[in-house]
């Protein structure tokens, strides 16, 4: 049975993991482990799927947990996926702050996953990407 929790012992081996086998790994800088460890060192949600303490899943997100809770990664084995277990996280994560709005950038072949579970497109959403100038 996969068991979802606020995981605070994930090592960066299985984040490096994780990304790889779902495939987030594509748009991710895996060539960069330094940064991959600030990126996991600088969330304060991190919700991880296990079966039998193997990961299978990750959620982690960045939140007040009263107002806003960013997802920045929703990785899911491939061999685990379409389980239901990237909802579960999700659903995990709505119930520590039901207040909260839910916020993503959706890769474009997860859209339908995203569209299926109710959530829409902001049409307000803008990004300064790194190297862009602030005018």
């Amino acid at each position: 049975m996969v068991t979802i929790q606020v995981d605070t012992g994930l090592t960066l081996e299985e984040y490096i993991f994780i990304l790889e086998d779902s495939g987030l790994g594509l748009r991710r800088p895996m060539d960069n482990p330094e940064h991959l460890k600030r990126m996991l060192e600088g969330s304060n949600l991190l919700i991880s799927a296990r079966l039998d303490g193997r990961l299978v899943g990750l959620f982690r997100g960045l939140s007040d947990f009263c107002y806003r809770c960013f997802v920045a990664d929703l990785a899911v084995a491939k061999a685990y996926q379409g389980q239901g277990i990237g909802r579960s996280m999700l659903q995990f994560a709505r119930n520590m702050s039901p207040e909260a709005r839910l916020i993503l950038f959706a890769a474009e072949d997860a859209e339908p996953f995203y569209k299926k579970l109710g959530f829409k497109p902001h049409e307000r959403c803008y990004q300064l990407k790194p190297g862009e100038a602030l005018l």
